[in-house]
């Protein structure tokens, strides 16, 4: 049963631009996710969505332009302080620990000052509890105590969710989770997208696969050169003519 969430704002921007050696990645983006649902942003490659998503956690600063969580400018924010904040995110190439313990890629994701605290034999039981837990949701339990480099590419990114959601964030942030991914394990994470939003987690998440996101989203946006240009229900977005234009030159 899904938890009752106010629907509102949960993540706003307003005319973000970002520009490298005089390409405009993203120009003017003035975009709203809706609180409580499974926000998609879509649009060709090159379109700027990666990019958007850096901005809006801080991994590269906006040229201009403004992000707004919950009524509050994050737009110059650490990407530490906006996790605190409440956004967690994925990337679209998977980061893990290779030579570290399933497990201990969780514990790292928790500690104040990383992995200098894990590899001082730092351990919360609390921690360690929590952790395990996330694994038997993911599915990947029976994996604790291999090395993440032994993981299968979909498996790795079931660990890197299992991390996101270590820090408990309100707002999660997926750069497309089924990239690279076999069909089995992009049910497992659309089943898990779907269960998280049920308890109230708010998803933005980058997808190029348009089944899974037409089947998964409550809104999507689409991207065009760095810009949005259509946004709505999956049924309405599919068949925007600019949409269709933008992806298919027609």
């Amino acid at each position: 049963m899904k938890t009752t969430v106010e629907t509102g704002r949960s993540l706003e921007t307003v005319g973000l631009s970002r520009s490298f050696g005089g390409v405009h990645a993203v120009r003017d983006a003035t975009v709203t996710f809706q609180q409580g649902k499974i926000n998609a942003l879509i649009g060709p490659n090159g379109s700027g969505k990666t990019t958007f998503f850096n901005c809006v956690t801080g991994m590269i600063k906006p040229d201009s332009g403004t992000v707004t969580f919950k009524g509050h400018d994050i737009t110059r924010r650490s990407p530490h302080r906006i996790a605190r904040a409440g956004i967690g995110r994925s990337f679209q190439l998977c980061r893990v620990f290779p030579r570290m313990t399933v497990l201990e890629n969780l514990l790292v994701a928790v500690q104040p000052k990383g992995l200098r605290d894990l590899l001082s034999g730092a351990r919360n039981p609390a921690e360690i509890d929590r952790a395990r837990a996330l694994l038997v949701r993911v599915g990947i339990d029976h994996l604790e105590n291999s090395e993440a480099r032994n993981l299968s590419y979909g498996q790795q990114k079931l660990l890197e969710l299992a991390g996101v959601l270590m820090g408990d964030p309100d707002t999660i942030m997926l750069d497309e989770p089924a990239g690279g991914v076999n069909p089995a394990l992009i049910g497992r994470i659309a089943t898990l997208v779907q269960e998280l939003n049920a308890e109230g987690k708010t998803f933005l998440v980058v997808e190029h696969n348009m089944e899974l996101v037409m089947s998964l989203s409550d809104h999507v946006i689409v991207f065009d050169r760095g810009r949005p240009i259509a946004e709505g229900p999956p049924e309405t977005v599919q068949s925007d003519p600019r949409v269709l234009e933008a992806y298919l030159g027609v």
